[in-house]
């Protein structure tokens, strides 16, 4: 069997892997059926009509936004990625940078990524002034533009390593390298699982300590009540940047700490932060990270040997006009399938994180046994963040994460039944 045609198998079968872990590990029955039936979700999530109006306004103005964003980048990449045209930008930056190939790679990726940042920058600084008309960032235009900046300047960084790596490993292992690339893609998914919280999150938000007092020991306590007990409860200065209300677990073992909003505290009654730390606390009971930890790894695997297969296709090649994998013209072309591939991933996991995050929002009414003050947090955090309770249906199938209020707020009502008074 061809080395081409063993990499094309090897994606299948771990395809067939991560359909088998996202079978097994997706809650796809959170709360059996109550008598009766399940609860009819209410459009309206019990929101008052101008709150609504105001929701679905700030939606319209958004969604548009983020297509033709979505489309742009996307339109940008398959320019660069299925044209010449990607081809002469990395030659022409090898000729001003001496034609060594690993530093046309540092110096191109950078550069493609800039320029496909540069083209959906005015829709990014519309949605932004939309959220500041709307109250919801606070940022500075020139926070925000820090924030693009910084964020661009981490992904163009850890992109180029990534690209100069895979490309070492072609010229080294012309015959096998997507076997050593999938193998590092698995491993490097594992390792930021567990370096995202102590390395990235410091670069756009300061923590402090929560104050001790009655929440934070409520908070910890709920942590070992919940049977996942943190090192520390930190509060995070999103003010800076938003007034939405939101609050997370991260890291793992001697990092795992739960973070609160700044814009929480003060804003909503302890029971209510409580309910949404609860929330957070399911995830990591349920191994939710772990578990997107083990899809992401092996879906990282699928993907680079499913590059083996692409890479190798000389009609592919051609009309990217690059010589071979291992070819630094080939960037654009890699950076192309990068993107179409996160598309067409999207829906499913957010199919299954829609799943995840029910079975968290059950652990939350288990653990604080307080269904009202779950109910009033979920349309306090509608009203404050806009959220639209009851999204198109084919919007909420592509881009929802989470159910909606309307969703969530029939499943608390199920539960209520199922518990009795």
């Amino acid at each position: 069997m061809s080395a081409r045609r063993v990499a094309l198998v090897t994606a299948a079968l771990l395809g067939i892997a991560v359909v088998v872990v996202i079978a097994v590990r997706t809650p796809w029955t959170v709360l059996p059926e109550p008598p009766g039936g399940y609860t009819e979700p209410d459009p309206t999530a019990g929101l008052e009509p101008e709150r609504i109006a105001r929701a679905e306004a700030f939606a319209g103005a958004l969604r548009p936004a983020s297509l033709l964003s979505l489309v742009l980048g996307l339109a940008v990449s398959a320019v660069l990625g299925l044209t010449p045209l990607g081809a002469r930008l990395v030659r022409a930056v090898g000729a001003r940078v001496g034609n060594r190939w690993p530093v046309q790679v540092l110096v191109a990726v950078p550069v493609l990524l800039l320029l496909g940042r540069l083209v959906t920058l005015p829709i990014s600084a519309y949605a932004e002034s939309v959220r500041r008309d709307y109250g919801l960032s606070t940022r500075s235009w020139w926070l925000w533009l820090r924030d693009v900046a910084v964020s661009l300047a981490i992904s163009a960084a850890l992109t180029a390593v990534v690209v100069l790596a895979l490309l070492w490993l072609v010229r080294r292992a012309p015959r096998t390298w997507w076997a050593w690339a999938g193998a590092a893609a698995t491993g490097l998914v594992v390792v930021g699982s567990f370096l995202y919280p102590v390395v990235i999150e410091p670069a756009f938000n300061t923590f402090e300590r929560l104050p001790a007092g009655e929440l934070r020991s409520d908070l910890l306590a709920l942590a070992e009540e919940s049977g996942t007990p943190v090192q520390d409860v930190l509060v995070s200065d999103a003010s800076r940047r938003t007034t939405a209300l939101n609050a997370y677990v991260s890291g793992f073992g001697s990092t795992r700490r739960i973070v609160v909003y700044d814009t929480l505290l003060g804003e909503l009654p302890d029971d209510e932060i409580e309910s949404i730390v609860a929330h957070e606390l399911g995830h990591v009971a349920t191994d939710d990270v772990l578990t997107g930890t083990l899809m992401g790894a092996l879906g990282a695997g699928a993907a680079t040997a499913l590059l083996g297969w692409l890479l190798t296709w000389t009609p592919l090649l051609r009309r990217a006009g690059a010589a071979g994998p291992g070819d630094p013209r080939v960037v654009p072309l890699l950076l192309l399938l990068v993107s179409a591939g996160g598309l067409v991933a999207t829906p499913v996991q957010n199919l299954v994180s829609r799943q995840i995050e029910q079975r968290a929002d059950l652990h939350a009414l288990e653990l604080t046994r307080d269904p009202e003050a779950f109910v009033d947090m979920q349309q306090r955090l509608a009203r404050t963040n806009l959220g639209d309770p009851d999204p198109p249906a084919a919007w909420h199938w592509y881009f929802g994460s989470h159910p909606t209020t309307a969703q969530r707020l029939a499943m608390a009502a199920d539960w209520a039944r199922l518990e009795g008074p």
